[in-house]
């Protein structure tokens, strides 16, 4: 891995930043992305500790608009021509439902159009790369849900625990018509479940629920496991020219049927493009 570049979206605590400190041990190259400046550099502070003479670089922006998704990947792909590993890894959940400039419901716009337009405007580098990978961070919050195609922004209804579960099939959908268009290009794409993981998630919430999430949480495992599967994704040989697939720790998993369905995952993409005005 020494000398390779890797992207790590939501890389500036958690599991991102996790996952960055031990690819950067490894001689990997980080470029992050993150919306936070003191937390930027202090994740900065911890790459350089965790390998020394590194020079990781961060790019920050609110993915959870479109214009900023843009903006940002439109900048990393001006500054690096080749980019080997892509982690899309920026998510939240929201307890009350918000609707972002772009008439998007935060959950999908952050959790799934931020995976599908980062992707999409940085595949030219990707396909630069011998081998390039794309490690999107899903989880099993998805079982159980299915997509509703007439109603993607959740105005009906609205639960945070099923738009999150929703935004986390939306990534396994993306993830399986993603592999299926990069064919025999040499790029794979593949997702995970990193584990119900003790990080800063839900941490834009109000007080009530940033303390239920926590109290939720002290079963929750250790961030430094919840990371493995992302670095084994990014990183292991053992994973090379595999493609499409759902792990959980380190094993290729069985999502749920619904996250299995062509035809869905089709959709999702036509839409998502529709949405975010990008042609592929």
């Amino acid at each position: 891995m020494a000398g390779r570049v890797c992207v790590i979206t939501g890389a500036t605590s958690g599991l991102g930043l996790e996952a960055a400190a031990r690819l950067a041990a490894m001689g990997v190259r980080l470029v992050l992305v993150g919306r936070d400046q003191v937390r930027g550099n202090a994740a900065l502070a911890r790459l350089r500790a965790a390998a020394p003479g590194a020079s990781p670089s961060i790019h920050y922006g609110d993915l959870s608009k479109l214009s900023e998704m843009k903006r940002v990947a439109t900048a990393i792909a001006d500054a690096e021509p080749q980019i080997d590993v892509l982690i899309n890894n920026a998510g939240s959940m929201f307890v009350s439902r918000q609707e972002t400039a772009d008439g998007l419901e935060k959950t999908f716009a952050l959790n799934h159009m931020a995976y599908f337009v980062v992707t999409n405007l940085l595949l030219g580098r990707l396909r630069a790369a011998e081998h390039g990978r794309i490690v999107s961070t899903a989880s099993a919050a998805h079982l159980g849900e299915r997509l509703d195609f007439d109603d993607l922004q959740f105005r009906r209804g609205y639960s945070a625990r099923r738009a999150y579960g929703r935004s986390k099939l939306a990534n396994i959908l993306f993830t399986r018509e993603l592999a299926r268009r990069l064919g025999d290009t040499g790029v794979t794409a593949n997702c995970l479940h990193p584990g119900f993981v003790a990080t800063r998630f839900g941490a834009d919430n109000g007080l009530l629920a940033r303390l239920g999430l926590r109290v939720a949480m002290l079963g929750a495992i250790r961030v430094e496991e919840g990371a493995e599967t992302i670095v084994y994704l990014a990183s292991s040989p053992e994973v090379a020219g595999l493609t499409g697939g759902y792990y959980q720790r380190r094993h290729l998993a069985q999502s749920s049927v619904e996250g299995q369905d062509p035809d869905a995952a089709r959709r999702l993409w036509a839409e998502s493009a529709r949405i975010s005005g990008i042609s592929v």
